[in-house]
């Protein structure tokens, strides 16, 4: 390891802080202890970070453990979207603080590498915010969990659409590494499976690339009717908006998987206006969500929860349902019968309702297709969605018989 290197991983390790939760301030002799591993200072500080532990600690305090006389303890790191530097905190944490579950995780290689720690360890991933469906397909792992969204599901409900409404011919620009390229098979695939083609691809490094004109100019050369941009959060942004620029939008689509609302935030209506979003959660979709961000709004006043971070509450409230199913001594001894309690009881929360984790580990809700509203349609910071059509919870994530995960009986 260079001497940058453990510098880098030295400020990670920093940002593992335990923040406490429950009703006692005295330490737990034995709390369950969650570590949000996460983005807090990159491109995707805003999709994931300090949202998701807010989201965290309010899943905490809906699970009602403290009435139990179980203290549940946060730790928080801050992976820098690098694999080594997020091991190393996600060891360290395992080896020496005691943590019983990783969540989060917005990163699918650092998800994947997650998973066989957490294995090996006999702890509990909850993976909300890596996308890639290799999780729950033939990398899938007893030990973990996928909650929110995945390239299939978002591949299956927006490509299909968006051939469907016109856009048959697409140019992608792609975050190269494993979600950007899982994106890439899947849409592909769908794309073709509806009539359409993809007439080429560009890749840009990532982390690291804020200057998108390059590819831009590539995907304009293809004279496809859709942009695909695979990537999120700050380079999601930054594309869109020198798309709009180069006059992209005056003859092609632009296409964002995954595209979360805070980026809509971040963007203005000005922007984004029109485009068409995939979530499996909005803020203003009904009753029930509107609850939830009433009681997390506080703890989060500078941003409102996405689909990640409110995966991220629901897969820590089940979990800690879990829990308390099981004790916390059968808890703590074992991740692998956590999972597989979890798996074994139905879900319900304010943002999905009910629903049910697969067999493979993955979490099951409906899909929403959204397209984001003009400013004078707006009634406020916030209000940027319109519903324009929902898939169901069978239909939008792939099959258990297509998964090739080797935790399916067949």
């Amino acid at each position: 390891m260079t001497q940058l290197d453990r510098r880098q991983v030295l400020a990670g390790l920093g940002a593992a802080l335990a923040l406490p939760s429950g009703a006692r301030a005295q330490p737990a002799a034995n709390p369950i202890r969650i570590g949000v591993l996460a983005d807090f200072s990159g491109s995707y500080r805003d999709t994931s970070g300090p949202t998701s532990v807010a989201c965290t600690q309010q899943a905490i305090e809906d699970s009602g453990l403290a009435a139990r006389g179980i203290q549940v303890e946060v730790l928080q790191g801050d992976h820098q979207n690098k694999p080594d530097i997020a091991m190393a905190i996600a060891r360290q944490w395992i080896d020496q603080r005691g943590v019983d579950m990783i969540c989060e995780v917005n990163h699918s290689a650092i998800a994947l590498a997650v998973a066989g720690l957490v294995q090996e360890k006999n702890k509990v991933q909850m993976n909300s915010g890596a996308l890639s469906a290799v999780i729950t397909g033939e990398r899938c792992s007893a030990n973990t969990v996928h909650w929110t969204a995945d390239t299939w599901m978002l591949a299956n409900s927006v490509g299909q659409a968006t051939v469907k409404s016109g856009g048959d011919s697409w140019y992608f620009i792609t975050a190269d590494y494993a979600f950007g390229h899982q994106m890439e098979r899947d849409l592909t695939r769908f794309i073709g499976a509806a009539g359409g083609r993809v007439m080429g691809a560009a890749r840009f490094p990532f982390p690291g690339t804020s200057d998108f004109s390059s590819f831009l100019v590539q995907a304009q050369s293809s004279r496809a009717k859709v942009v695909g941009l695979l990537m999120a959060g700050a380079d999601m942004i930054n594309c869109i908006k020198q798309a709009r620029e180069f006059g992209v939008t005056r003859r092609a689509r632009l296409v964002g998987t995954p595209m979360f609302i805070t980026d809509i935030h971040a963007m203005g209506l000005e922007t984004a206006q029109g485009l068409t979003v995939c979530e499996t959660f909005y803020w203003d979709l009904n009753d029930r969500t509107r609850a939830f961000n009433a009681r997390v709004k506080p703890k989060t006043p500078t941003n409102t929860p996405n689909q990640e971070h409110a995966g991220t509450y629901s897969g820590v409230l089940h979990y800690l349902k879990a829990v308390a199913d099981l004790g916390l001594e059968r808890a703590k001894a074992s991740g692998l019968e956590v999972v597989q309690r979890m798996k074994a009881m139905p879900t319900d929360d304010d943002c999905f309702g009910s629903g049910k984790l697969r067999e493979d580990g993955r979490k099951i809700h409906p899909a929403h297709l959204f397209e984001v509203k003009a400013p004078g349609e707006s009634r406020g910071a916030w209000d940027y969605y319109r519903l324009v059509g929902s898939v169901g919870a069978e239909e939008a994530f792939r099959p258990l018989s297509e998964g090739n995960c080797p935790l399916v009986r067949t």
